[in-house]
């Protein structure tokens, strides 16, 4: 298995849209940027041509993080090496015999595996990332979205509950997304404790591009809560 996250204090920002863009979030303070390819009810931000264009202008790979939909450990190796990218999001129903052929076949890729909170699938999700934890590196909860089947990339919240007993339950780190802003970031990350954060069109103006105003107070208040909580468990 590869090498395991660092400590909490992740900031992964998806949906890059052009160069000027990814420099601006990589300044802003930003760790990873996502992005999204593949996914069949989301639309997305560049073509995967362009991404790869852009992925190769904004080194190192390492902060790259390919979301998507491919479920075939194959499928999903040849997209990584297709983008150039180290790390990748598997969203959607991806078989734990996949997640095992990925990581045999690429052990140096980072795995990441959505848990997508929904009603009344707590104990589903628990029992999926106790199976599915060997093969991964870190699991990332988000929001199903039911008007659109979408399982992820909603724009939407969801129990942070259900994600910080997921947190407390998981052997891998877990990452938080659905609906994260400026505003609700530090919250989140109050009753979550996540290792990280994620977030998309919450960082977005009504133009559809990050509004660095919204992504600098994203990744200010993100980054006081995480101190605030290596504190508290460092007086443990």
């Amino acid at each position: 298995m590869s090498m395991r996250p660092q400590q909490k204090g992740l900031i992964q920002i998806a949906g890059v849209v052009d160069l000027e863009e990814g420099r601006a979030l990589l300044a802003a303070g930003v760790n990873w940027l996502g992005w999204p390819l593949r996914l069949p009810v989301n639309a997305e931000d560049v073509s995967e041509t362009e991404a790869a264009r852009l992925i190769a202008a904004l080194p190192p790979m390492d902060h790259h993080v390919l979301i998507t939909y491919e479920n075939t450990a194959p499928g999903t190796d040849a997209f990584c090496r297709q983008l150039g990218v180290r790390r990748v999001q598997l969203h959607g129903d991806v078989p734990l015999a996949e997640l095992r052929g990925l990581r045999a076949l690429r052990p140096d890729l980072y795995i990441i595996k959505s848990l997508v909170v929904r009603s009344g699938n707590e104990a589903e999700l628990a029992r999926m990332a106790e199976l599915a934890a060997p093969w991964v590196d870190a699991f990332v909860t988000d929001t199903f979205d039911p008007d659109t089947g979408a399982e992820g990339a909603t724009g939407r919240t969801h129990d942070w509950t259900i994600s910080r007993r997921l947190v407390e339950a998981s052997p891998v780190p877990v990452i938080l997304a659905g609906g994260l802003t400026a505003d609700n970031v530090a919250e989140a990350i109050h009753t979550v404790r996540p290792a990280g954060v994620d977030s998309h069109t919450g960082v977005e103006g009504a133009d559809g591009r990050k509004d660095p105003d919204l992504v600098h107070r994203f990744v200010a208040e993100a980054r006081r809560a995480f101190q605030a909580i290596g504190k508290q468990e460092g007086a443990l």
